[in-house]
């Protein structure tokens, strides 16, 4: 069935769009990304724009979760990978984790790669999630208990720096861990979903310390979403995504709620419009690399 949604006179409107009644009651959206051949990470842009990486590709796509439509925005050399992805809306600029060991930041005005980054070891590193704060962007590496952090200055993007990890999110070198990242508004605190835990855990972006966050139990936790103190964890080959509560002193939660759709096919990560969210459908149950003819971003309720 297709959305019905009351034409948009102002960008601001076109979010607002989004948390209508009738779009309330419309089923699950399916928006095929056209020539991918994978799909991993998702952020959201200005108004209902859309960016979406082809894991395996490494392209970058753009969509419209209104319109329900998407295209190839930024055609890359062979050879690139795109993982987590965040974009920095002040200015522009996207940034794409590149696993092994790469990471990437391109102009959404201009389609150009401003910086390329040599964040890992790309025989021991995965470069993975993606959080971008006032101040810069971090990055996880999944096979090493540590953070990168891209400082932005002016809008410019500056020298990488390393972050080590310690407490409960640090775990041991060589084993997966730490998979996407996502931080309060003011990049203040970081939040990650250890893979060994399957706890949420807080990190400190000055020491690296890291707490778990009590009663967050997320599991097989891809994508994290942070809106205010609201959190979803896409837990991806349990077909699920969690939403939690999460005290102001960010020490709890409480599970709020289980999102679970037919469509889903290892969901790895999420971006917030409004009340729905726009999530990348992995299809990694076919293989790695997935075999499905097509990958979808799947808009559903929140």
């Amino acid at each position: 069935m297709r959305k019905i949604l009351a034409v948009p006179v102002a960008v601001s409107a076109l979010v607002l769009s989004l948390v209508t009644p009738a779009d309330a009651a419309s089923p699950t959206r399916s928006i095929v990304l056209p020539g991918a051949v994978s799909v991993e990470g998702i952020t959201a842009g200005s108004g209902t724009t859309f960016y979406a990486g082809d894991l395996f590709g490494g392209d970058i796509f753009r969509g419209d979760v209104r319109r329900g439509t998407a295209k190839l925005f930024i055609d890359v050399p062979d050879g690139t990978r795109s993982v987590g992805m965040d974009l920095d809306r002040r200015h522009g600029l996207l940034f794409v984790a590149g696993w092994p060991g790469k990471a990437y930041v391109y102009d959404v005005r201009t389609r150009d790669l401003v910086a390329e980054y040599d964040l890992g070891d790309p025989d021991t590193s995965f470069i993975n999630g993606v959080t971008v704060t006032p101040s810069g962007a971090w990055f996880t590496d999944s096979l090493q208990p540590r953070l990168y952090f891209v400082p932005l200055r002016l809008g410019v993007p500056g020298p990488a720096r390393t972050l080590e990890l310690s407490g409960p999110a640090a775990g041991t070198p060589g084993v997966f861990n730490v998979n996407d990242i996502t931080s309060t508004p003011s990049g203040r605190t970081l939040l990650v979903a250890p893979a060994t835990l399957g706890k949420l855990c807080t990190v400190d972006p000055v020491t690296g310390v890291s707490k778990v966050v009590r009663g967050v139990d997320v599991p097989d936790a891809d994508g994290l979403v942070l809106d205010g103190r609201r959190l979803w964890a896409v837990q991806s080959i349990r077909d699920r995504i969690s939403r939690w509560r999460l005290s102001d002193d960010l020490r709890s939660g409480t599970l709020e709620k289980v999102i679970t759709d037919p469509l889903f096919h290892v969901p790895l990560t999420a971006a917030k419009f409004g009340n729905r969210l726009a999530v990348t459908n992995s299809h990694l149950d076919t293989g790695f690399p997935p075999t499905n003819p097509t990958y979808e971003v799947l808009v559903v309720h929140a």
